[in-house]
């Protein structure tokens, strides 16, 4: 007699040897599904005895066997007795094998396509080798491993004639053990036909029966809801002809010659398949939407898509749109998810359950974080541990598949998983969770003023540290390469901290880690959320009272304005910096703010104030001695000298601002004087210098990463190009510059590319193409309020004109001419020319 043997084992083997599926059974002995399966997974250990008689009769048990049955269903005898009555009722027989245990396929089973198939060449590959075929099927709760391992044992049936058994492990069954090895053994043994009495006791004793049993033959044993590892490796079968198909929530890196397929979440349109076939109704593809809308808030989680559908399918009269809108006003989804007793919080549970105290500990936390991924640093500070131990914890978090990494080193939880986190949270001490943030703000914003110290800027408002220590573990940003990859893979998270420093009461912070991005942000072209930020972080400035952080954001954020090209603003929030700077006596940033309104009163071909920025701005950065604020202003001043044809003194400017900028070793401003020079030195007529100076300028732009410094050195050589004749090369150049620039939202700089390219089309001769990208660069230099430009764009226009309509030429470039001459531009001259050359 067997006494590790159970009453849910012996009513599975007995089921399987009467060929009956769970359903089966539970429609013949008048009960229902749901109990039958307590029974087997041991949820429900006993059974009353009407139960237990109907189960007897539906099995075809008679006579002592019978009361064998019904005394184990009700706890009173082992359930081993059963099977020995039965053998001394046929001592001359063994128990009937049952071969073919596995559960039912799903008729419509939906998506996986690619792992199918991945699984389907791997055995191809495999085949004649000397190695049981391994499969680990892993993948977080509910993502569909056991349906996916039963549909794949299904399609692959036919390959293994000598037996497919399916038998479940419990690593996550509610309320029951994991099931011990040697009991697994027994209950493969005797489903394998193999009476009770012939079966040894001890692990190693089943294990060597076992692999004896199925020697030389073909069979598929699926192992499902697997603990680890050491529960795997004394079932598996010995011959080389077998599949072995193994499914978990952990990844089993310690099984040997295991082929690993991890199961993700459904794609969308999968997703929306799955739903539409559960959910059973010929309405809800009408109303496609909002069933898509249902997938997405479950995350494309099966188990949480299988629930809701069934909703609907149960609720004709709810409408899908009803259900979306509920999901997505629940403040707890997971609530929403459930069926009967089942729910996606109860699967997540069990995996939850499966974790150290410290392991909980930093899952409840991750729920905090502001961002959608996070790296060991960061995990480091939020938990208030140690690096190494905050990279094990996350190791082991994303073996239990409770974090996802989708680039090297940077872990995410699931969207529901991340609500079941923040539920939990919730329940610890409000005290420790708001401190485990502050930590991670605290992390990032001290790490963010490390970076911004290599990332090149027009404003110094960067590097600012909050008044708190820094944290105990931070990464090693030492060149800028190292500066900008830390900021791009942070930079959804360090959004979210601005916002959430300034709402919670953290306002430098806030103001630091705005200020630490701005240059980044500006190179990379990350424009509207640079402009969120800093309108955050100068509300929270002014909640504080913190001028300095004030006149920081002002600045910043009037220099963004400049480059979107919303000007009015520009001049009002630039105004109120210059003040307040004046205000704090800080001359050095009081002539940096100066400057950058010279660059919108240049845009706007007020160039007569833009030289007086740029010269109040030159003396203040003299009397203060700061040789980088004295370089930009020389620089800036070339400028606004160069639009008003002081060419001459406009290049001893740039030549000045890039000796000093050589020195100071700032990369940043020595290619935007060598950029500004070499449209210089292309007014001028020195093509030569004017190319060498664009190409070592773009050179460090991309060294750089400075797209917006790209987009001008590149518009620049294009023109170049064009004076010297090369065409194509002109029109690569110009065509990328205006690409960057409409990427960027670079509005001017759009405008003077498309004028650049309008002339090109003139010059090789395609006047419509010409009158055509005239004409649109007309309309939005009018939009924008850039008159310089607005002369260009009539100016060309009407040298596209003079071959056919002569009237209409005059009338363009004359009009070209009175902006001209009304902003003081040099091109009025050339414009008077083309009129006096052709006689209009």
């Amino acid at each position: 007699m067997e006494p590790g043997l159970r009453f849910a084992d012996l009513l599975r083997q007995l089921r399987a040897e009467a060929r009956l599926t769970q359903e089966e059974l539970a429609e013949q002995a008048g009960l229902s599904p749901r109990s039958v399966s307590d029974l087997e997974r041991g949820i429900n250990r006993t059974a009353r005895k009407d139960s237990a008689l109907m189960l007897a009769s539906a099995l075809k048990l008679t006579g002592p066997v019978q009361e064998a049955f019904v005394a184990a269903a009700r706890g009173r005898a082992e359930p081993a007795r059963v099977l020995a009555v039965r053998s001394e009722a046929a001592p001359e027989s063994s128990a009937a094998a049952a071969t073919r245990t596995l559960p039912r396929d799903i008729g419509g089973f939906t998506g996986r396509e690619r792992e199918l198939t991945g699984l389907e060449k791997s055995l191809a590959k495999r085949a004649g080798g000397g190695l049981v075929g391994i499969y680990a099927i892993d993948g977080m709760a509910g993502i569909g491993k056991t349906t996916f391992a039963v549909h794949a044992a299904h399609r692959l049936a036919g390959r293994f004639p000598d037996g497919q058994f399916f038998l479940p492990l419990h690593a996550h069954t509610a309320g029951q053990s994991p099931v011990d090895p040697a009991d697994a053994l027994a209950s493969l043994l005797m489903t394998a036909g193999v009476a009770a009495q012939h079966i040894p006791p001890g692990l190693e004793a089943r294990a060597a029966k076992w692999r004896d049993h199925v020697a030389g033959k073909k069979i598929l044993l699926l192992l499902d809801d697997v603990a680890g590892h050491e529960q795997v490796r004394p079932l598996l079968p010995g011959s080389a002809a077998s599949l072995v198909l193994v499914t978990s929530r952990r990844r089993l890196t310690a099984l040997e010659d295991a082929i690993v397929i991890s199961i993700d979440t459904l794609s969308p349109d999968e997703a929306w398949a799955l739903l539409v076939r559960l959910a059973g109704r010929a309405d809800l593809e009408l109303d496609e939407a909002a069933g898509r809308e249902i997938t997405r808030l479950c995350g494309f989680l099966p188990l949480a898509i299988g629930m809701l559908a069934r909703r609907l399918r149960h609720h004709p009269a709810r409408t899908a749109a009803e259900l979306a809108a509920e999901l997505a006003a629940a403040r707890d989804r997971l609530a929403v998810m459930r069926a009967e007793n089942l729910s996606v919080a109860a699967a997540f549970d069990l995996s939850y359950q499966d974790l150290t105290a410290d392991q909980q500990r930093l899952f409840r936390r991750l729920g905090l974080t502001l961002g959608p991924d996070i790296d060991a640093y960061a995990a480091a500070a939020l938990d208030d541990t140690s690096l190494e131990d905050a990279r094990r914890q996350l190791d082991e978090l994303y073996d239990h598949h409770l974090l996802t990494e989708p680039a090297p080193g940077r872990y995410l939880l699931h969207d529901l998983l991340r609500e079941y986190a923040r539920a939990l949270v919730a329940a610890d001490q409000p005290i420790q969770a708001r401190a485990a943030v502050e930590r991670l703000i605290n992390f990032y914003a001290h790490v963010a003023a490390g970076a911004c110290r290599h990332i090149a800027t027009w404003t110094t408002a960067g590097g600012r540290l909050p008044p708190t220590d820094p944290p105990a573990s931070a990464p090693q940003l030492t060149t800028s390469q190292q500066a900008a990859d830390w900021l791009d893979a942070e930079r959804p998270n360090l959004h979210a901290a601005v916002s959430y420093a300034a709402a919670e009461g953290m306002p430098l912070h806030s103001i630091a880690i705005a200020a630490a991005m701005g240059g980044y942000l500006r190179a990379r072209g990350h424009w509207q959320q640079a402009t969120a930020q800093y309108r955050t972080a100068l509300r929270a400035a002014r909640a504080a009272a913190d001028r300095r952080g004030e006149a920081g954001m002002l600045d910043e954020l009037g220099l963004l304005q400049q480059l979107t090209g919303d000007y009015p603003d520009a001049v009002a929030t630039l105004t109120q910096a210059i003040e307040l700077f004046g205000e704090l006596g800080d001359k050095p940033d009081q002539a940096y703010a100066l400057n950058h309104l010279g660059l919108v009163y240049g845009h706007t071909s007020d160039f007569r104030a833009a030289i007086d920025c740029h010269q109040q701005a030159l003396e203040l950065a003299l009397a203060a001695g700061d040789k980088l604020a004295e370089a930009v202003s020389l620089t800036d001043l070339g400028m606004g000298l160069l639009m008003t044809g002081a060419y001459p003194a406009s290049i001893e400017n740039y030549q000045q601002a890039l000796s000093l900028f050589r020195g100071l070793g700032s990369t940043f401003d020595e290619a935007d004087a060598l950029t500004e020079l070499g449209f210089a030195w292309r007014l001028t007529g020195d093509y030569a210098a004017a190319l060498a100076h664009e190409r070592e300028a773009l050179e460090l732009w991309r060294q750089l990463g400075d797209r917006l410094g790209q987009a001008w050195a590149l518009d620049e050589l294009g023109m170049v190009h064009q004076e010297t004749g090369e065409y194509s090369a002109a029109a690569a150049c110009l065509e990328e510059a205006l690409e960057l620039h409409r990427d960027l939202g670079s509005r001017h700089g759009e405008i003077v590319a498309l004028n650049d390219l309008g002339e090109l089309a003139t010059r090789t001769s395609a006047p419509e193409k010409a009158s055509e990208i005239h004409r649109e660069a007309l309309a939005k230099a009018i939009e924008l309020g850039a008159p310089a430009e607005e002369a260009r764009a009539l100016a060309g226009l009407g040298r596209s004109q003079l071959a056919g309509d002569s009237a209409e030429a005059a009338r363009n470039l004359r009009e070209a001419l009175a902006i001209y001459q009304r902003i003081g531009a040099p091109e009025a001259r050339l414009v008077q020319d083309t009129l006096d050359e052709h006689g209009l």
